[in-house]
């Protein structure tokens, strides 16, 4: 993925907003009384966007990450779509549904997370990300928040996810059956 800065004057086309609910990302849609595209696909939150790409997208691990019988995730066109030098797309948030909340996968979160957006630093999209992890054990889940600073260091984003260890492994949330 990759964010092209255009020209002042010139109309950006955005890509479609996704939403998180916590459990899946899916394309916003505006109202059907909106006046400029009834019922169509949203695209007002370019950044919001191509951090939840960013993390959820899942990316390719490398072997001696996987246990025996896994199989290896990451987007298809990293294989034939990237520039020399572009990193791959996504994070390896998703080698953590395997294991346990135990001491230091707050650490190792974060470090997933800073890799996969990294590339929206490198590209100016923002100046920096403060994430951070935290195990919530009595609810089965990571928290994982992240903060995004432009160059004048405001902040420009600030979202939370939480990672359900039950609901990825096939088992309701006792939260929201």
């Amino acid at each position: 993925m990759r964010i092209i800065p255009l020209a002042p004057t010139a109309e950006p086309l955005l890509d479609p907003d996704l939403v998180w609910d916590g459990r899946v990302g899916d394309l916003a849609t505006t109202s059907i009384d909106d006046p400029v595209n009834p019922g169509g696909l949203r695209a007002t939150q370019a950044l919001a966007t191509a951090i939840l790409i960013c993390l959820m997208t899942d990316a390719r691990a490398d072997e001696t990450e996987l246990r025996d019988g896994d199989i290896n995730r990451g987007w298809a066109g990293d294989s034939f779509d990237r520039d020399p030098g572009e990193p791959p797309l996504g994070s390896k948030l998703w080698l953590l549904r395997r294991r346990a909340l135990t001491a230091g996968i707050e650490t190792l979160a974060e470090d997933y997370a800073r890799a996969a957006l990294q590339t929206l630093i490198d590209q100016g999209a923002v100046a920096r990300f403060d994430v951070t992890a935290v195990a919530d054990r009595p609810n089965s889940r990571l928290v994982l928040s992240i903060a995004g600073y432009g160059r004048d260091g405001s902040q420009v984003h600030d979202q939370k996810f939480a990672v359900l260890w039950e609901q990825l492994n096939g088992v309701s949330d006792p939260l929201n059956p």
